[in-house]
């Protein structure tokens, strides 16, 4: 165990209803002209005309990148760059999912340290100096990307999601309104919030993990066991979805300074390779993932139980943990998350890039973190077992 541990988190963070409003006064101090960066679905629901209304109210300019349609890539990081540049924009504001935010984190550190963003991959090249201003504001509550130091690029030459983790890549701002989530269509809202608890759950039992991550995680989980079902079922129920921005943007900052583990490390080859969306590729192997690192962690396992059922602390620790696992195959079932093949992931695909997966798996680091440190062959298994896992067979539901 480290003698000491480090936390980082945004500089300012304003979270609630109406939160939004700040964004004018917090752009105001920081630069003015900001490059807004978000997608087609925010400027329709009106949300990128509201921010923009705030900024024109404090004399900030504006700029608009929407075309962040899909999981971040390098192709809409150079776009926007391009943009930044050509408009001589000073700070950048990220408004929407994660793809958004992350994308905005990249613009905002190549903006003033050059290169390309595959560069920056398992921190070959560092960021040396200051990255412009971003004030990060999330529309689901999932990602947690707001209040994290990582960013998740795919790199379209060789479709590997590439994990890039420094400060320099930390909002400077996130700004928490959950009035932004309510517009979350019940698929986004549960593999969000599956995404979350993976990032909590994963925070909470990484070898990286120390008592300041300890305590947020284990509220984000406690948080979204009680809330995510009400979100899911009826979306304009704002105590939960109020709970659940909470709860993603503690799971981020848990995960952020804890790191994340195997879930995370198989996810990302999923998502590079398949273009499944991270929250729905996490969903698929949490559970079996857990199971797979159950034995190594049953201690941790036990202490998620005690939050999300206070009444099994009698038991022993063995049957708590299985209970936690249980849990979890339930929450997947009762949001419809789906296996790969339910996806519409072809085996025979599947079949063909499966080893490179693997590789590509360990490659990015997470599974080193995780309670039990797979073999590339055992990643393959588990690639298998997620593939047709079916929870309710698991648990025995017709």
């Amino acid at each position: 165990m480290n003698a000491f541990s480090s936390v980082y988190m945004p500089r300012a963070i304003f979270y609630g209803r109406e939160s939004l409003k700040m964004v004018g006064k917090e752009a105001h101090s920081r630069g003015t002209h900001a490059l807004i960066i978000s997608d087609q679905i925010m400027e329709s629901l009106g949300y990128v005309n509201d921010c923009i209304t705030h900024l024109k109210e404090s004399n900030v300019s504006y700029t608009t990148y929407l075309d962040v349609n899909t999981e971040p890539t390098d192709i809409f990081v150079e776009q926007a760059l391009d943009l930044l540049k050509e408009k001589e924009c000073d700070l950048v504001i990220a408004l929407g999912g994660g793809s958004c935010i992350d994308t905005a984190k990249a613009v905002a550190v190549l903006a003033t340290n050059g290169g390309d963003i595959s560069e920056y991959m398992g921190n070959k090249r560092l960021a040396s100096e200051n990255p412009l201003p971003l004030i990060a504001i999330p529309t689901t509550a999932g990602t947690g990307s707001e209040a994290t130091d990582v960013t998740v690029i795919t790199n379209t030459k060789n479709d590997v999601k590439m994990m890039i983790k420094q400060t320099a890549f930390l909002p400077e701002v996130a700004i928490v309104d959950p009035l932004l989530t309510v517009s979350s269509p019940k698929k986004v809202t549960a593999a969000t919030g599956v995404d979350a608890l993976c990032h909590a759950i994963e925070a909470f039992i990484s070898r990286k993990s120390h008592s300041f991550t300890d305590n947020l995680a284990l509220s984000a989980i406690q948080l979204i066991f009680e809330n995510i079902r009400s979100a899911y079922e009826n979306g304009d129920d704002l105590e939960a979805r109020e709970k659940m921005a909470l709860a993603s943007m503690q799971a981020g900052v848990a995960f952020s300074n804890a790191s994340v583990c195997l879930v995370h490390g198989m996810s990302r080859p999923i998502g590079a390779l398949f273009h499944v969306p991270h929250g729905v590729s996490n969903a698929m192997l949490l559970p079996a993932v857990l199971e797979y690192s159950k034995e190594e962690c049953i201690d941790r396992l036990a202490q998620i139980g005690a939050v999300i059922s206070p009444d099994l602390k009698s038991i022993a620790k063995e049957e708590i943990a299985n209970h936690v696992v249980n849990e979890v195959k339930k929450l997947c079932v009762d949001l419809n998350i789906p296996n790969m093949k339910q996806w519409g992931i072809d085996q025979q695909a599947l079949d063909k890039v499966v080893q490179k997966m693997a590789k590509d798996a360990i490659a990015s680091g997470s599974p080193a973190n995780n309670p039990k440190v797979p073999e590339e062959h055992e990643i393959v298994e588990l690639y298998y077992r997620c593939f047709d896992y079916n929870m309710s067979e698991e648990l025995n539901i017709s």
